[in-house]
């Protein structure tokens, strides 16, 4: 970074910055720990001979283990993307309107977190409902292993409340598909896209943003023959934009395929294949008859509907990264 001409290319050198911060989220810790750990000997010593010291000789111990459980946490984000942002996709499920709402609180739920940890985030792409909420959106979260803490989240979220939209008070089920993939830098070689293999149409972009949005052909739908992904980008007023955007999507989405696939071999060796389709949601969201979330998978549980839509999400995604290194198999999907 110290180099002459580090900030000539911009988009380089924020990649460079963002690899820095990443190496520094496991070092800095790192040495904390290490440095915590030399001071407890001492304390140790000392407290041998003035037992006084002793409460805090318990107190440094427990916040070191805690550092040390953190460091360990972060030791399992060794896949081949952890370390990338992050592109969140929201889809509306079965549940009408509510399933419309339900998978914008979603959005703003994953917004939430991010803001937490003092990450970017960035609308990719939004298609509203005539009547509330979203079909689907797509956002961009940007920050230290973002794609890594944020990958166990793909998967279908069902909400049991009573509906606002329903005159007659009446308790609705409704559900929403989440969709993580890893944001792909433009030269990774692992990913390679053929012109032949991709349609792109163009077609005007509708919702929200101004008259030129709306009455210019600026969005842009592209379809990946091999693999059937089709992804979509309308966010931007310029065409040139949506397409740069709807390339780095498409980039995502196959190299979250080549993951999975991965994943599918090593999970066959063990027979144990996750789950899919109807019944198969990895988290219950319940706001009736009282509140609480639970995921189906490690069954780790919070009590509070509203602080997990406020983002309070680190023990889910933490205990998903341990429950996913320890191979313990798939539980059952279906909730009281």
């Amino acid at each position: 970074m110290g180099q002459q001409g580090f900030w000539d290319s911009s988009e380089k050198a924020q990649a460079t910055v963002a690899e820095l911060r990443g190496i520094n989220t496991i070092l800095k810790p790192l040495d904390e720990a290490l440095g915590a750990a030399a001071d407890l000997e001492a304390m140790e010593e000392l407290a041998r001979e003035d037992e006084s010291l002793e409460p805090d000789l318990l107190r440094e111990a427990d916040r070191l283990e805690k550092m040390f459980d953190a460091l360990e946490l972060a030791s399992l984000l060794s896949g081949p993307y952890d370390s990338s942002d992050a592109l969140l996709s929201f889809n509306a499920r079965d549940g009408g309107t509510d399933a419309n709402d339900w998978a914008e609180m979603l959005m703003r739920m994953y917004s939430n977190w991010a803001a937490t940890r003092e990450f970017t985030v960035e609308l990719l792409d939004r298609q509203d409902d005539a009547v509330a909420g979203i079909q689907s959106a797509t956002i961009a979260v940007r920050g230290p292993w973002a794609y890594g803490y944020l990958k166990g989240e793909t998967g279908i979220h069902r909400l049991v409340r009573i509906s606002p939209f329903n005159a007659e008070g009446k308790r609705q089920t409704s559900f929403a598909a989440v969709d993580v993939s890893p944001e792909i830098a433009d030269d990774d070689t692992e990913v390679e896209l053929r012109d032949e293999d991709i349609r792109e149409d163009v077609f005007r972009a509708s919702g929200a943003g101004g008259q030129h949005v709306n009455k210019t052909s600026s969005a842009i739908r592209m379809t990946h023959f091999p693999t059937g992904i089709v992804v979509q980008c309308q966010s931007e007023r310029s065409q040139h934009k949506n397409r740069a955007t709807a390339i780095k999507m498409l980039r995502a989405r196959i190299a979250r395929m080549n993951e999975e696939k991965r994943e599918a071999e090593q999970l066959a060796r063990y027979k144990q294949q996750p789950k899919t389709g109807f019944g198969s949601q990895i988290r219950n969201y319940f706001l009736h008859p009282d509140q609480r979330v639970k995921d189906q998978r490690t069954g780790h549980y919070v009590g509070s509907f509203q602080s997990v839509l406020d983002g309070n999400l680190d023990g889910f995604l933490d205990s998903y990264l341990r429950w996913k290194a320890s191979g313990s198999a798939p539980q059952a999907a279906g909730d009281d």
